[in-house]
């Protein structure tokens, strides 16, 4: 983890005044948003915990958001032929209202708070997947329902809000509707992009997002580039029934750092 002290690393300022170690794991931060953006989105937590580790916890999410939205662009125009708008649409209005509610709870909730309670949501849910998987006829229509669009709709808004977090949460709502695998990185990319963009002013309102920021941004766009690529070269060539036990386990293991075991 990188220390970071005093102004100097300032999410005010245009370029931070990193050491070259410091830029490298920024690179790679954005590298791994674009190789999330390409659907692996479980690996979406490790940008996180590097912004994090960089900026700050909570400074950190309004640095991110723009690189995340450039990530989001890509992916939505890479895959926007495979994209099911049916799905975005119904997950919209209830993320818009989990947005809001977690810049309401932004004013009160510290991130070491809201972290391990996430993991233990999203552990959950991804047991219940995987047992469903086991399982078909378990849970019957229910990922079809609208109360549990809402539901995953606003955990992910919440999420997206508090901690950038929200990718496993999208991953298991798309394979409990069973979409397949271009489709999913289709409908995610389209969300995000969507949703990130309503975020922007609930971020600047908190003070987290800057103008200035867009620079480093810029700077970073390129490896987000390549992540994608590289993410759009390995989802062509792997098998649907094996891309989702990757997402699946990738998001288990993302609960268990948002809970602290690792």
């Amino acid at each position: 983890m990188v220390q970071t002290s005093g102004s100097r690393y300032a999410v005010d300022v245009a370029m931070p005044d990193f050491t070259a170690l410091q830029w490298i794991l920024a690179g790679l931060a954005g590298f791994f948003v674009g190789l999330a953006k390409s659907g692996f989105s479980g690996i979406g937590l490790v940008p996180v915990l590097l912004f994090a580790a960089l900026f700050g916890a909570r400074d950190s999410t309004g640095v991110t958001l723009p690189v995340l939205i450039v990530g989001d662009l890509l992916a939505a125009l890479t895959y926007r032929q495979h994209a099911q708008w049916t799905y975005v649409l119904r997950m919209l209005p209830p993320a818009c209202v989990g947005v809001a509610l977690g810049a309401w709870a932004m004013r009160y909730i510290s991130d070491a708070e809201f972290r391990p309670l996430l993991g233990w949501i999203t552990l959950g849910l991804a047991v219940l997947q995987y047992a469903r998987g086991r399982r078909p006829a378990w849970f019957g229509a229910v990922p079809d329902s609208v109360w549990f669009a809402w539901c995953m709709g606003l955990l992910a808004g919440t999420t997206t809000m508090l901690a950038n977090a929200a990718g496993p949460v999208l991953v298991l709502y798309a394979l409990a509707v069973g979409l397949p695998k271009l489709a999913l990185v289709g409908t995610i990319g389209w969300f995000f992009f969507l949703i990130n963009l309503f975020k922007v002013p609930f971020s600047i309102a908190l003070g987290l997002l800057h103008g200035p920021t867009v620079v480093f941004t810029a700077a970073l766009a390129p490896s987000v580039a390549l992540g994608l690529a590289a993410g759009r070269w390995l989802v062509h060539r792997i098998p649907q029934q094996a891309f989702n036990a990757v997402l699946l386990g990738f998001t288990v293991l993302a609960a268990l750092r948002l809970i602290g075991v690792f």
